[in-house]
């Protein structure tokens, strides 16, 4: 049995509903799958001693955990007050528009279109919900709407799928460019270094103890496939999916579709980059 506090950013164990810090609870979706891991982690975040709480992901469209998360809150003796999107992906995001007509709350978003209100997010903006402090942080790679939250009294960082628990995450080409993403990543790991962030609450797996470890990891986890990438181009394999087969092989076939998205953004980025001809 390999040791947790050996593997990247240090996972905590099972991934479970409950607290995972002094103001953030988890309540796991039912949807695991290849993609959502043990499935989606909807986060309940409020400051101790109020009576407002934040949801982040509702998760899929599925009302037995959306009263799930709605229980959890009214067991804590609050009431949901807003609503948060870390990007539009359905496994966070579906359920979104049931969960605001469930509990008369807004939504809010980097994507217009997710939006259940006026008021969307972007750089710079705090949410302080109940006297939260939850600052908002542009993390795009994932998709090009992708948000992290910065939960500074945890000294925890909430990264939708721009870091996962387990493994690594996909880069979704088109929308998903790995240049954002690679500088994304660089921004987490300032969060970690000048900001004193150690948590990572992540929209799919277990917390991890350890954000710079998780973070090097990722960072360096995209250097050493870059370099699978363009070694395999220049050994002829051209199309996304002769380089996926090359480079992937060791990898699940079930998993080589989301594999390719994340091949088509290496590709970009090594042409863009002048590394590979286009």
């Amino acid at each position: 049995m390999t040791d947790a506090a050996a593997l990247p950013g240090q996972p905590r164990g099972a991934v479970v509903s409950g607290p995972a810090t002094a103001r953030a609870v988890n309540v796991l979706a039912p949807n695991p799958s290849a993609m959502t891991l043990d499935g989606t982690n909807t986060w309940i975040v409020a400051e101790p001693d109020s009576d407002l709480a934040v949801v982040i992901d509702p998760g899929p469209l599925d009302d037995v955990h959306l009263r799930a998360v709605i229980d959890a809150v009214e067991r804590s003796g609050r009431r949901v007050g807003l609503t948060l999107l870390t990007h539009g992906h359905p496994d966070h995001a579906e359920g979104a528009g049931r969960f605001a007509e469930l509990t008369g709350t807004k939504v809010r978003a980097l994507d217009a279109a997710l939006r259940l209100g006026d008021e969307g997010l972007g750089a710079g903006d705090v949410i302080t919900t109940g006297g939260l402090e939850l600052r908002v942080v542009p993390t795009p790679g994932h998709t090009a709407d992708s948000l992290s939250f910065h939960l500074p009294a945890d000294r925890a960082v909430l990264t939708g799928d721009t870091i996962l628990g387990r493994g690594t995450t996909v880069v979704a080409h088109p929308d998903g460019r790995l240049g954002d993403y690679l500088d994304s990543l660089r921004r987490l790991r300032s969060l970690t270094v000048d900001d004193g962030v150690h948590t990572v609450l992540p929209g799919h797996g277990p917390v991890l103890e350890d954000a710079q470890g998780a973070v090097e990891f990722y960072l360096a986890h995209r250097a050493h496939r870059l370099a699978q990438v363009e070694t395999a181009v220049e050994a002829g394999h051209r199309t996304p999916s002769d380089v996926v087969a090359a480079v992937y092989a060791d990898v699940d076939r079930s998993l080589w579709p989301a594999a390719e998205l994340s091949v088509r953004a290496q590709l970009e980025y090594l042409t863009e980059h002048g590394l590979i001809q286009g």
